[in-house]
């Protein structure tokens, strides 16, 4: 039975991810640890650690799993050009599974926007809402993020040339070329994202609306799972559910 190490276990997406775990029979609980605990003392506990936590921290523990040989599952977001470069370079040595969003639904939301994309993109005025509870620090979303990549490389664009992030004051009339992202912030919303394709005389809105985060726990522990006998490499939640 594969055993997991989840960190930042006493927040509450850690919360989830034990309880995901203790109720799933192919995975165990190995070792729970936060703030202040040492990893490197309980690296013959768990084969695969689970992290969501913050950049700096998934980082520090990337960096243990890589010279232990461990493999890990990354739901955390908000890394800047130089964190992901870490996350390759890692994946090189051992099997990383990462994804900004692992709820099974999201994941089939991003095939349906590249098909959406594909169809109508280029005659559409593409919109990014996402909505979090007040806590959540990266804006736009990790998620949000990711359905702008996807519509962007369906359409042969590149987001980081095309994305526009808020809009106030005069302007120039709408490029349909970009693609617009808007952020909410309030209340305990669990995480909301809608694409949104304006054509003339019709729309078409492409929406996932997540409860709870046991969603996210599950995909995660799914992940772990997959990650049995894979190879070194850099996995995201598409191939672990093989779309």
């Amino acid at each position: 039975m594969i055993k997991i190490a989840v960190v930042g276990s006493a927040g509450r997406m850690g919360q989830t991810i034990i309880e995901s775990i203790n109720q799933n029979d192919k995975v165990s609980l190995g070792i729970a640890l936060d703030k202040g605990d040492d990893l490197n003392a309980v690296l013959d506990q768990f084969d695969v650690l689970i992290d969501f936590t913050r950049p700096e921290a998934t980082l520090d523990y990337l960096k243990i799993c890589q010279q232990a040989e461990k493999s890990i599952v990354i739901g955390t977001t908000g890394f800047d050009d130089a964190g992901l470069e870490l996350i390759n370079n890692a994946a090189k040595n051992i099997p990383v599974v990462f994804a900004p969003n692992m709820s099974v639904g999201v994941n089939l939301t991003l095939k349906l926007l590249d098909m959406a994309a594909k169809v109508i993109g280029e005659d559409a005025d593409i919109e990014i809402v996402e909505a979090h509870h007040r806590y959540k620090v990266d804006a736009p979303s990790g998620t949000a993020l990711k359905m702008g990549e996807v519509v962007a490389n369906a359409l042969g664009r590149d987001l980081s040339q095309c994305a526009v992030y808020g809009r106030e004051g005069i302007e120039e009339p709408r490029d349909r070329q970009t693609i617009g992202f808007s952020t909410i912030r309030g209340g305990d919303v669990v995480g909301e994202h809608t694409v949104s394709f304006f054509m003339e005389g019709e729309r078409v809105e492409i929406t996932h609306k997540a409860s709870s985060r046991m969603t996210f726990a599950n995909g995660a522990v799914r992940a772990s799972s997959w990650l049995e006998g894979q190879s070194a490499g850099l996995y995201s939640m598409q191939n672990v559910l093989d779309l």
